[in-house]
Formats: structure tokens, C-alpha cells, sequence
């Protein structure tokens, strides 16, 4: 095996200034961006901190005890977040879901949960407030998180051998403990609960059957995930990535499948339910069946940048607009510019690019804006 090279790098250096432009954009809920994909889905980074050192995500060997994070300072207030979230809806967002890092390391993130639960579309509906947690702190909070106004969680749980999944989040976090937090957040409400794992060849393929095993029967939808290319600190390869049609063909051969319709527009998942009605099981295909074309999801930062795309190499600076005076008409007169010049699809360019042409670019960190 080749040896690998981990770049130390920050990738929270790129950042584009943020303006407001000339000509009003108006709040009509129809934003559209260069490629016609409307904005429906607003997914926000509470915290650039995680409990876990999963190598996909935030190896050890990067995000190691001396790495530095954010201070407080920089990040957006929950107040802030609520503010700009709400230009986002009045321009079509229906879904916010909140991510990290661990967003549960967030504290008081009840606070921002009702806050944001408060919100209403133009039409009056309220949104569909979700949050993605690695469920280490999920057994005491689910109760909150639901009472403050959360609906539902996806968990991300890469095993269920637990010296495997020991050994995926690098700090001897058994899973039993995530396990616990599945059945809390269920008690609780926080449903219909997905459960993501990465699937990376050599690491963990073995635990696909299982895990589709344990949840077929019950109102959890495992979900199985490409290992992607994300950042620059995982050290990706495209010989550990296991193809989506490998895993279907793998479950299909033990529980027979049938593939079910998409649940909306911009959805990532492919969904297959049990030929036998016992439940459904997703998988998430950015590597070998990219989903640029109705990708309706835009990305805030932990402190205040706004990204268009999982792949990007530079944010916009919502934050120096939000601290240094914009009103909220010219906040959301520069959202909507941002949105309308995107035309990122990096996904479905991927294999036609060269393999150097994006060598001096830094592509942001999972950890850093979430999955």
C-alpha cells in the first residue's frame, strides 16, 4: 500500500467578502440559482468541535491535542444564526438541519432549537428543524432536544462490532452508548430516526449486513454512505470507496429489496424498502451517482460563512455583513446573490477532471460545515 500523506492545512482560510448588491433581491421564496435548483435546504455548523476522531472526518493524527479551534468569540451567536436563518427562509428554505463537528458539544443548543423552531415559511408552515449527532450525548438530551422544538436526528454510527467501532472513532467510544441514544431519541419522539454509516472498503464493509440486520423491523432507516473526498486531512482514495450498487446487490442477496420512490425533491438517498414490508434502508451515492442536478442545499459555517456546496474551496462572509451593520433586507439581498452566481457540481465533474487541477485548491472540511 502506498503511503499515505495527510496535509496539515486550515481550512478555514478561504473566504470570499460578502456584499450587498446594487439592484434589492426580493424575498419571494422562488431563489434560484445558475443552474435553475431552487434553496430549500439550509444545513448549519454550531460548533467546529467533535468528541469523536473518525478518520473520514477528523483524523487524530490532524486534529490532535494541539490543534486550535475557533474561539467563542468568532462564532455566531445563536441570536445571529436565528437572523440569518430567517433570511434563508423567506427566500424558499424549508429544512434546516443542524450539524457540526458534534453539534451537541453546542452549549444550550435547546436555546437555539426553539429559536429556530419558532420560524415560519411566507405561507406560515412551520420547518423542519432536524440535527445530525454522533449520539455519544444523545441518551440525556433527546428528551430536550424534542421538548425544545427538535424533530427528528440522524445518528451516524459506523458499526456495530464494537471493537470496529472503537477503532472508526479513534477515542474507545463503545457502541453501546450510541445505542442507548437511538432508543432515548425514539422514546422521545425524534422521528422516523436515520442511522449514517460510511462505508469504507477494508475498514468496515463487513458490518453493512449487520447493521441492516439490527434496524430492519423498526421505524430506523440505516443508511449506507460512500466514503467521499471531502477536505483534504482524510488522506481519500478511491480504491477504499465501496459503490452504492455493491452494497444494494450485498443486502438484496441475505433480505430481498424493492426500490421505493424519492421522498422530495433534492433528496440524497436512494431508498429500498424490504420486499417483506419490514422497514427501508437508504444508500448515498456522491461518488459513483452524483446528485448535482436538483441539489437544493446551502451550508453556514460555525462562524458565519456561507458554502454552496459540500466540495467547495472558499465561503462567503455572511458574518462581516451580520456584525458590521446590514440590515436584514440587505442580508437577504446578499443571500440571494450568492445563490443566484452558484453553479458549483463538483460531484458530477469529479471524474472528468484532471487529477491535478485542484491541487492548489483547499477544499473545506467535513467537520468544518458537516456532512
Amino acid at each position: 500500500m502506498a503511503e499515505r500523506v495527510i496535509p496539515l492545512i486550515d481550512q478555514r482560510i478561504a473566504a470570499l467578502a460578502s456584499a450587498v448588491p446594487t439592484h434589492a433581491i426580493p424575498t419571494t421564496g422562488l431563489l434560484s440559482d445558475a443552474l435553475g435548483r431552487p434553496l430549500r435546504d439550509l444545513r448549519i455548523s454550531v460548533t467546529d468541535r467533535c468528541n469523536f476522531r473518525c478518520s473520514y472526518c477528523m483524523p487524530k493524527e490532524v486534529f490532535d491535542t494541539d490543534h486550535q479551534y475557533l474561539p467563542h468569540s468568532d462564532l455566531l451567536t445563536f441570536e445571529e444564526i436565528t437572523r440569518v436563518a430567517r433570511q434563508f427562509v423567506a427566500h424558499g428554505v424549508r429544512k434546516i438541519r443542524l450539524t457540526g463537528g458534534e453539534p451537541l458539544l453546542r452549549k444550550n443548543i435547546e436555546v437555539l432549537i426553539g429559536q429556530l423552531a419558532a420560524l415560519r415559511t411566507p405561507d406560515g408552515d412551520a420547518l423542519d428543524i432536524t440535527l445530525t449527532t454522533n449520539g455519544s450525548l444523545l441518551a440525556r438530551k433527546a428528551q430536550a432536544l424534542k421538548a425544545a422544538g427538535l424533530q427528528r436526528v440522524t445518528v451516524s454510527l459506523d458499526g456495530l462490532d464494537d471493537a470496529v467501532f472503537r477503532g472508526m472513532n479513534d477515542v474507545d467510544f463503545p457502541v453501546a452508548e450510541v445505542l442507548k441514544g437511538i432508543e432515548a431519541a425514539r422514546r422521545a419522539g425524534l422521528g422516523p430516526i436515520k442511522v449514517n454509516m460510511v462505508v469504507k472498503r477494508g475498514t468496515n464493509e463487513h458490518e453493512i449486513l449487520p447493521m441492516a440486520r439490527h434496524f430492519k423491523g423498526t421505524d430506523v432507516v440505516a443508511r449506507f454512505i460512500e466514503y467521499m473526498d471531502v477536505g483534504a486531512t482524510n488522506g481519500w482514495r478511491m480504491d477504499e470507496v465501496l459503490p452504492s450498487a455493491e452494497v444494494i446487490e450485498l443486502i438484496g442477496s441475505q433480505l430481498p429489496l424493492v426500490q421505493l420512490s424519492r421522498s422530495a425533491a433534492g433528496e440524497t438517498a436512494q431508498r429500498w424498502g424490504y420486499a417483506d414490508g419490514s422497514g427501508e434502508i437508504g444508500v448515498i451515492s456522491s461518488v459513483t451517482q452524483a446528485f448535482c442536478g436538483d441539489c437544493n442545499r446551502a451550508r453556514l459555517s460555525t462562524e458565519g460563512r456561507l458554502y454552496l456546496c459540500l466540495f467547495a474551496t472558499q465561503g462567503h462572509d455572511l458574518r462581516s455583513l451580520i456584525r458590521g451593520g446590514a440590515g436584514d433586507d440587505q442580508l437577504a439581498s446578499a443571500i440571494g446573490h450568492i445563490w443566484q452566481g452558484r453553479s458549483d457540481r463538483y460531484s458530477q465533474l469529479r471524474s472528468s477532471l484532471a487529477p491535478d487541477s485542484t491541487a492548489g485548491a483547499k477544499r473545506v472540511e467535513m467537520s468544518y460545515i458537516g456532512g
